[in-house]
């Protein structure tokens, strides 16, 4: 059954023969789940584009936020010359961008001119490279981003002008579940809503959130691949829908200490021939039959959730959302239905899957949901059991092992994970120790307003 907003290239050609596109963009995602990429005229992106990709500087695969080419890369360099590398459309993802005017968007992956293979550190290579590992094993992942955000009615460039502070919240009060708060933003949800599904994202629900301005909008679940490239154009969609609007939204994990964070529950499920994986007959505890697949990748996701932290908590900011009592987990542990573990056990027959609340909205999916599957199979492979299903406050069990506490702390975890090395291999375990160690060293040189709050006039 086709879905809303895809199109093939014919049904593209046809929208351009009638005018009602002129514009594709072509995008993949860098490390910190943005998207780049370049805007063709439409004529001209069927008569070679399609055919041929495109290419861009490879220097994009090493700067940082800022957009400045960081040195000690072994990919790409000054040394190296900063050559290009090829963006390969995936026609799969062709969609009209409802948002835009006259504008449709395919994804890419990025490959190596010379090899003509991925480029091993791309994030959606490298979460190719595991589903082809699990498809191997006759297994497929289904999977769902479950994202907030937090609205504000100023703009972008208003924010920015007011330094990011003092900002106007779209709400008042802690609106969860509130329909009249919901209706007073549904000129901008709503219209996020709609521009996703005339996207070829299909939509669930939106809520309010536990923030004051703080939202949920919930897309269906896909194949693992398919709900990273539909999570990477949400955020797009509804940056761009909160740019014309002339408001703003934020993926950040923790954007004000005295508001909740916004996280990205991950949803997963592995199925084969026979329907769901998962399901079976061993007795987990907590009245939970399931099968062997499921206990092993549940003991092996666990078992791994420290050594690639940064996979699912890539920020500095994503620490200050893991708080006792937050509705954010704290340790590592699982459980059936009980929103203070790290892992959440939901549904049952089909539906049965496991909900890693851990990563903060701020996540990479592709980079995310490569580490659950890694982890998960390396459960499967070595029968990696889980710890005996908890019961209770997780906030309150002391004994549990926790999350860490800091980004300095994963990535000293991450540098030395055999683990990491053995399933993502030497250049992207490299490659991205080198990543997270530059993001905390530019915060570590930062002086923030906490800072000239407390010493500028009493130390």
């Amino acid at each position: 059954m086709s879905t809303r907003g895809l199109l093939t290239l014919d049904e593209l050609r046809a929208e351009v023969e009638a005018g009602a596109i002129d514009t594709v963009v072509v995008a993949f995602t860098d490390h910190y789940g943005r998207q780049l990429g370049k805007r063709f005229d439409a004529e001209f992106f069927l008569d070679d584009a399609s055919a041929n990709g495109t290419h861009a500087c490879d220097y994009l695969l090493t700067v940082d936020m800022e957009m400045e080419p960081v040195p000690g890369y072994d990919y790409a360099s000054w040394e190296l010359g900063y050559g290009d590398f090829h963006l390969v459309p995936d026609f799969a993802t062709l969609c009209r961008a409802a948002w835009a005017d006259r504008t449709a968007m395919v994804l890419c992956d990025v490959v190596d001119d010379a090899s003509h293979s991925n480029v091993a550190v791309a994030p959606r290579s490298i979460l190719r490279a595991q589903l082809d590992r699990l498809a191997a094993s006759g297994l497929t992942a289904m999977a769902a981003s479950e994202l907030e955000f937090f609205l504000f009615r100023d703009s972008y460039r208003g924010a920015s002008e007011k330094g990011f502070r003092s900002l106007h919240a779209a709400g008042t009060y802690i609106e969860d579940y509130h329909l009249l708060q919901g209706f007073r933003v549904e000129d901008y949800v709503g219209a996020a809503r709609r521009n996703l599904r005339d996207s070829g994202i299909p939509v669930e629900t939106s809520k309010g959130e536990w923030g004051r301005g703080q939202h949920e909008l919930n897309v269906r679940y896909a194949e693992a691949m398919q709900m990273a490239d539909r999570h990477v154009v949400f955020k797009q969609c509804l940056k761009e829908t909160a740019e014309v609007q002339g408001v703003s939204v934020t993926f950040m994990a923790k954007p004000d200490s005295a508001e909740a964070g916004s996280s990205c529950h991950i949803h997963m499920s592995l199925w084969n021939d026979e329907g769901n994986a998962f399901v079976g007959d061993q007795d987990m505890g907590a009245a939970l039959g399931a099968s062997d697949t499921f206990r092993w990748f549940l003991g092996g996701w666990m078992d791994h959730v420290r050594e690639l932290m940064v996979f699912y908590a890539p920020t500095v900011n994503s620490y200050k959302r893991y708080q006792d009592g937050s509705w954010a987990p704290t340790r590592i542990a699982w459980a059936k239905d009980n929103r203070t573990a790290g892992f959440r056990v939901v549904g049952s027959g089909p539906s049965l899957r496991i909900e890693c609340r851990i990563p903060g909205a701020d996540v990479n999916p592709y980079l995310a949901y490569a580490a659950a599957i890694a982890s998960g199979l390396d459960g499967i492979e070595n029968q990696i059991e889980p710890p005996d299903v908890f019961e209770g406050d997780v906030y309150a069990a002391s004994d549990l092992p926790r999350i860490q506490h800091t980004l300095r702390e994963s990535v000293d975890d991450f540098k030395e994970s055999a683990f990491a090395r053995q399933a993502f291999g030497d250049a992207v375990a490299d490659h991205y120790s080198h990543f997270y160690e530059v993001e905390q060293s530019a915060y570590d040189a930062a002086v923030t307003d906490w800072e000239r709050a407390r010493y500028f006039e009493r130390i």
